[in-house]
């Protein structure tokens, strides 16, 4: 995930959360992870995945409860490297406890030990393994020559010699970057995406039956990336612009932090605002429901309805 100044939703991240949203793929995913069990049963799996509420909320890619308290899956899906990859799973971690905690009404403050499930934290990295570790451990990251008394691990899953889900994800992955980069963020490249996609299988049984609701997110999502680029860069040049006018009369240092403070603080909210507005409504005249539209501009339902009645839209 990104900050609450970013695109918090590409394309890759929005496939990821809409196809694993359904148990028949969820449990793919889970039978990717765990071979061994045999006798696992869409009835046994629960998604507890976050769900941002404010604009800055935390949410996190797919969280999903097994058997009841038995296990606790978080999977986040992560196409450049970070070591801070340990601490956001850790954050979505205590985050899915305090909601697991908070829904079953248990008691933390009392003498009775609680009972929890088995938390297991993985990241699908879509990227090149190169010499990055099989398990990034917080210790090992950020206090390797001191004790430290939180051990969080993360297990990390690259492309392997497989057909299994995730491969075909990762798979999924790189034929939409090959494909931006040949034909940039255009409705061809979306086209060329899904038959390539088809034709190598990969994920071809999800793509064949959402394949309208894919192509209008994948366009959706490609304009707001197009508009917040253009807004982004208008708002730096605008900034650096106001700075240096400022400057010529109170110092140039001074000037250009101030102007680019300024730019910062109030010209991005308000270019990301305008975009997150342009955004919903084409989603709306694409027919997208209301709560779709929310979780994709990262605004509520209520907010992304005051924009319809203010667009006069909805009545």
């Amino acid at each position: 995930m990104t900050d609450g100044k970013r695109m918090k939703h590409s394309v890759k991240d929005t496939v990821f959360r809409d196809m694993f949203s359904k148990k028949k793929y969820l449990i793919q995913l889970y039978n990717a992870l765990h071979p061994e069990d045999k006798t696992i049963t869409q009835a046994d799996l629960e998604i507890v995945t976050l769900q941002s509420i404010l604009l800055n909320g935390i949410y996190n890619d797919l969280g999903f409860m097994v058997r009841g308290k038995q296990l606790m899956i978080l999977v986040e899906a992560q196409s450049t490297w970070s070591a801070n990859i340990v601490i956001r799973a850790l954050i979505y971690l205590m985050s899915t406890y305090q909601d697991y905690f908070n829904a079953n009404q248990i008691q933390l403050y009392g003498s009775h030990k609680v009972e929890m499930p088995k938390p297991e934290l993985y990241v699908i990295y879509t990227g090149d393994k190169g010499n990055h570790p099989d398990v990034l451990s917080l210790k090992d990251e950020f206090f390797p020559d001191m004790d430290c008394c939180i051990g969080a691990k993360v297990k990390m899953i690259y492309l392997q010699d497989s057909d299994d889900i995730i491969n075909q994800y990762i798979g999924f992955c790189r034929v939409c970057n090959e494909q931006v980069a040949l034909n940039g963020r255009t409705l061809k490249a979306v086209k060329e995406i899904i038959r390539i996609c088809r034709d190598r299988n990969l994920l071809k049984e999800y793509l064949s039956e959402r394949e309208t609701e894919v192509e209008e997110i994948m366009l959706t999502l490609f304009d707001q990336e197009h508009v917040w680029n253009i807004e982004r860069n208008n708002i730096r040049a605008a900034a650096l612009a106001e700075g240096m006018n400022l400057g010529i009369s109170r110092g140039r240092n001074e000037g250009i932090e101030l102007g680019i403070s300024r730019g910062r603080n109030e010209g991005i909210e308000l270019g990301v605002m305008q975009n997150k507005t342009q955004t919903v409504l084409k989603m709306f005249r694409r027919n997208m429901p209301v709560e779709d539209i929310a979780d994709i501009s990262e605004l509520s339902v209520e907010e992304v309805n005051d924009i319809l009645k203010k667009a006069m839209v909805i009545h």
